[in-house]
């Protein structure tokens, strides 16, 4: 064999291991993703198990804040983001400290409050060691009781150093807390919690995102996905059997039947308005 030979054939090997390597980092970086969003996903089944009604609520939360998202036209990314906000901004009311006081009936107490109050930090907490995988996402639940004017907690964040995702949700938050019934009363008309959006209009909310979510084509939106994710069923489970690993399809949240709660709209759409 000549020496060309020789040299072509050991660059031959070191390619084909140098691609074998590749090939397992890349199965094993599909591997932890899945576990990451299966973690994910297994989380927002314990909130549903722990309290029915504060699943409910995420979701309706999550519904609302995508269509104010898809409308500010935000990135596919920040989408996702502030979905993800959404649906787990409560986790950290998951907690045996704070539950006996979240259901019970009595007036809240002071102490009580601050108790609540803390529920920011547990979510951030629970959710920091999936930072790898989604590195805004614990500081987003952990910064969607802060206010635009400084006020908020638990950190005193003043207007766009508030996170965006946070931002969104705060808004959809609100709106949900006062439309759907609490342990301390019923459910109120849209329009009060048009008018407590507006009220904190520049003070609690981010001004121009409160103009938006409340802009006719919007908030009719936001009254069809409401109804929709309160119909929406979990999809029934299909148990995996052997040798199915390689083959699982790229796990998705499973909690509303379309992208944004209700049907695509074209680009043209005049709901849409550019937010940065």
């Amino acid at each position: 064999m000549t020496l060309s030979r020789v040299a072509f054939a050991g660059a031959s090997a070191t390619a084909v291991a140098t691609a074998a390597i590749l090939v397992r980092r890349e199965q094993t970086r599909r591997s932890t993703e899945r576990f990451a969003a299966a973690a994910l996903e297994t989380l927002l089944y314990a909130i549903d198990a722990n309290d029915p009604m504060t699943g409910a609520h995420v979701r309706r939360v999550a519904a609302y804040a995508l269509i104010l998202g898809d409308a500010a036209d935000l990135s596919e990314h920040e989408c996702r983001n502030i979905e993800r906000v959404a649906l787990f901004h409560d986790i950290g009311k998951i907690h045996e400290a704070l539950f006996d006081i979240i259901h019970d009936d009595t007036t809240l107490s002071p102490a009580d409050r601050r108790a609540i109050a803390t529920h920011p930090e547990r979510g951030a907490n629970v959710l920091e060691p999936l930072k790898r995988f989604y590195p805004d996402l614990a500081e987003g639940v952990l910064a969607h009781h802060e206010r635009w004017d400084g006020s908020g907690y638990p950190r005193g964040l003043q207007g766009r150093r508030i996170p965006l995702a946070a931002r969104v949700v705060a808004i959809a938050d609100t709106y949900d807390a006062i439309t759907h019934r609490r342990r301390y009363r019923d459910g109120q008309p849209a329009e009060v919690a048009r008018r407590a959006l507006l009220e904190g209009r520049g003070t609690q909310f981010d001004p121009a995102l409160v103009d938006l979510f409340l802009f006719p084509p919007v908030v009719a939106r936001v009254a069809a996905a409401e109804q929709e994710v309160m119909q929406w069923k979990p999809p029934m489970r299909k148990r995996r059997g052997h040798g199915d690993e390689e083959n699982v399809p790229d796990i998705t949240f499973r909690w509303r039947p379309g992208r944004y709660g209700s049907p695509a709209r074209p680009a043209s759409d005049p709901t849409r308005r550019t937010m940065r």
